[in-house]
């Protein structure tokens, strides 16, 4: 057993379940719950770490090997996606098939440029961005989530410095250098956020639990 495992085993141990008043009445934030909110933490913290690696890597090392960093980038996201707690069902759902055709995009590129190729081809044929762009749009939303419900300033990163840099870089209005300076002050942004969210209840990710049953209460109603 390794000594995150034992770790987590701890904190979960010493979870104890909470009982909170929702608008439409009481919820219980259960161990599962928490293992939710602490799998998303986990996911959304790779995710920023893969995000921030990949860019350094780039300028260090040069981009032939940084699209591996991708790899952990899209998994992490979306797992964070899986275990997010958004009310609108709908958005969430949007969230996960823009998650799902960033993924295809990429493949796409990567079939077409080769792996080795497919970072410079991004760079220098700004509109092929288009293609692994619902991926970032993803990750987009989940900083309008976390900056809506928090307001937490680090959410800027990914709420508006990462959109304003894929679309300077798509319509050519910043150079490739502001470009990459936007992005990199993103993926640190977003690292930091996820990074602080571990100081957090894990009632203020899971957000009103009364609300996500009344919705979907109605939501099968209406269905009927």
């Amino acid at each position: 057993m390794t000594l995150s495992t034992r770790k987590t085993e701890s904190v979960q141990a010493n979870f104890k379940e909470q009982e909170f008043e929702g608008i439409y009445g009481n919820y219980t934030i259960t161990n599962s719950d928490f293992l939710e909110v602490q799998r998303y933490r986990f996911s959304l913290l790779l995710c920023g770490i893969s995000f921030t690696s990949g860019l350094f890597h780039w300028i260090l090392k040069g981009p032939t090997w940084a699209w591996l960093w991708l790899i952990p980038l899209a998994i992490s996201l979306g797992l964070a996606l899986t275990w997010i707690h958004i009310y609108l069902r709908p958005l969430h759902r949007a969230l996960q098939i823009l998650w799902g055709l960033g993924c295809l995009g990429a493949v796409v590129v990567a079939s077409k440029t080769g792996t080795h190729s497919m970072l410079p081809q991004l760079a220098k044929n700004p509109s092929s961005i288009l293609l692994i762009g619902p991926l970032f749009a993803a990750l987009t939303g989940i900083g309008f989530k976390e900056f809506f419900c928090f307001q937490r300033p680090e959410a800027i990163g990914v709420t508006i410095l990462l959109p304003i840099g894929i679309l300077g870089h798509l319509s050519g209005i910043f150079s490739e250098t502001i470009v990459m300076t936007i992005l990199i002050s993103s993926g640190i942004l977003l690292t930091i956020l996820a990074y602080r969210k571990f100081g957090m209840e894990a009632a203020a990710d899971v957000g009103d639990k009364s609300v996500f049953d009344y919705l979907d209460k109605n939501s099968r109603t209406s269905v009927l």
